[in-house]
């Protein structure tokens, strides 16, 4: 499909109208987190991750999508400006699973040692009843805490970690419909562990007869054990043993009215918990100062004395002067550099403009010298043709001084082709060729190379006879010698002959059949071949 013309699509206005209109101060000033996982590769680390970001919604990064190269900088430099305040990370080592959780963007960082976990999944498994509400996860979920008044600043500085991780609830103006999840946190002073639970609650009127709680609660009751209404109202006994009363200590005097069936303002209600999971068992190892770095404050394992204390107090101090000098130095860089791009920016358009301008003057120089050749080239030819006639004092030819119509390019003669002269053939009279093949067999016109005749092997010598084989009688390697001397000559000038065909002295010779049929070219090795494939 094409692209819609003329302004901007529906999502587009919605997203829009969204970014223009702020977030309520409610929202933007309540604590919120992310949640990764680090460490080596588990199965279990990203199920538990999964489970740890929906209990905190819904003020957490449900779907966030991290990667291996993603660092703890990364989360930080966008913390800001998505209202982040905490950050929890799982990470997995060989020796077990850790929980860290920080506060951003400077700390402290609580680092926990999970010893034991349980997923969502096998929590709502293992119940009975399970209730697992989607809408119980639209608002965030009420903390309790047990046990973490105890002596040492650790358990205060975690205890408000964990009361910081939700948002504070004003009494005053709390709806009770809201809350419909709880996180309990209880420490074990003896063991120095941390139970980790999830909540579902639920209200659940008191008073009632099983009959008439289920009549309140919408249920459809079975009536074919009763005779009539009334008998199903006043049985008692039909009570299970998980339908008993609950204890008097877990019963409330609701100031308002819930939207669950029964439970009406005044009136007095039992609470009860539906446990939904992740479970969780860790133990406090250490404390950092900053985020996931810097001076430890508390160490469970490890103890150092003072003197350590101040020793490493000191390194952190240099290191940290040393990143500052280090990034000093880096901003003047950078300042320098920018300081020399301007100048070389500045430079780079001062040279463009000398070249537009020098252009510019050639250009006009050009057409100058152009308009000046346009109105001299009608007087080159008189001027040419009028110097010839002063010179040589007569009239030059037609084709001397003007130019073709024709517009094609000649070809420009090399060098060579410059010296070189054309050879033309010349025709001679039959008495002087005569002449000539008379002194044919003599070495000098021989050597010379002039007038020899070597395609026709049939011609007729000077005698009118044929000739008779014999490679120095063949016209293409010379004339036969008619005396003495000129076989002499012959027998001198036999390495400028030609090639030989055959070891065999005299390997061209005659059948006594026609010109031309079934003369033996190549010598002697002709022969032998069909000599040999007669015996065959």
């Amino acid at each position: 499909m094409g692209r819609r013309k003329g302004g901007t699509g529906r999502c587009s206005r919605k997203n829009r109208a969204a970014k223009a209109a702020p977030e309520p101060e409610n929202i933007t000033k309540a604590p919120h987190s992310f949640v990764i996982h680090r460490g080596l590769p588990s199965k279990h680390t990203t199920e538990l991750t999964r489970d740890f970001r929906q209990l905190m919604e819904p003020f957490t990064a449900s779907q966030l999508k991290e990667r291996k190269n993603n660092s703890i900088k990364d989360f930080v430099s966008v913390a800001g400006y998505l209202h982040v305040s905490h950050m929890c990370v799982f990470s997995m080592t060989k020796l077990g699973l850790y929980l860290k959780i920080s506060r951003m963007p400077r700390g402290p960082t609580l680092t926990f040692k999970v010893h034991n976990f349980s997923f969502s999944r096998d929590v709502i498994s293992s119940l009975k009843k399970q209730y697992f509400l989607k809408r119980a996860f639209h608002s965030s979920p009420l903390i309790v805490m047990n046990s973490f008044s105890g002596e040492g600043m650790h358990l205060k500085l975690m205890a408000n970690m964990f009361q910081n991780m939700f948002p504070t609830i004003n009494v005053s103006n709390i709806k009770l419909k809201t809350i419909r999840r709880c996180v309990l946190l209880n420490y074990n002073p003896d063991t120095k562990l941390v139970d980790f639970r999830h909540y579902y609650v639920k209200m659940s009127p008191v008073g009632l007869t099983r009959g008439t709680k289920k009549i309140v609660q919408g249920k459809v009751p079975n009536l074919s054990r009763c005779a009539d209404m009334a008998e199903f109202f006043e049985k008692a006994g039909m009570l299970s043993e998980s339908e008993q009363e609950d204890d008097p200590s877990a019963q409330v005097v609701l100031p308002q009215t819930l939207s669950s069936r029964g439970a009406r303002a005044d009136g007095q209600s039992a609470v009860r918990l539906s446990e939904l999971g992740p479970r969780l068992t860790m133990q406090l190892v250490k404390i950092e100062d900053g985020l996931m770095d810097g001076e430890v404050l508390f160490h469970e394992f490890i103890n150092k004395t003072e003197d350590e204390k101040e020793e490493i107090r000191k390194k952190r101090e240099a290191k940290r002067k040393l990143k500052e000098n280090r990034k000093k130095v880096q901003n003047e860089n950078v300042k320098q550099k920018e300081v020399m791009k301007e100048e070389h920016k500045k430079k780079s358009l001062d040279g463009i403009k000398k070249k537009k301008e020098k252009t510019e003057t050639q250009r006009l120089m050009e057409m100058a010298a152009a308009e000046s050749l346009r109105e001299s080239g009608g007087m080159e030819e008189d001027d040419d043709a009028e110097y010839y006639r002063q010179e040589v004092g007569e009239e030059p030819e037609y084709d001397l001084f003007t130019k073709k119509s024709d517009n094609r390019k000649r070809r420009q003669p090399s060098d060579d082709t410059k010296l070189r002269v054309p050879k033309k053939k010349v025709k001679f009279d039959e008495s002087v060729k005569k002449e000539y093949r008379s002194a044919g067999s003599s070495k000098d016109n021989r050597n010379s190379g002039k007038f020899k005749k070597r395609n026709d092997s049939t011609k007729p010598d000077r005698d009118g006879k044929k000739w008779k084989g014999g490679r120095s009688g063949h016209p293409k390697y010379g004339w036969k010698a008619r005396n003495a001397e000129d076989e002499q000559d012959n027998k001198s000038s036999k390495n400028d002959r030609g090639p030989k065909f055959g070891k065999s002295k005299g390997s061209f010779k005659n059948n006594d059949k026609k010109p031309g049929k079934g003369r033996k070219v190549l010598g002697s090795k002709v022969q032998k071949f069909k000599k040999g494939f007669k015996k065959r």
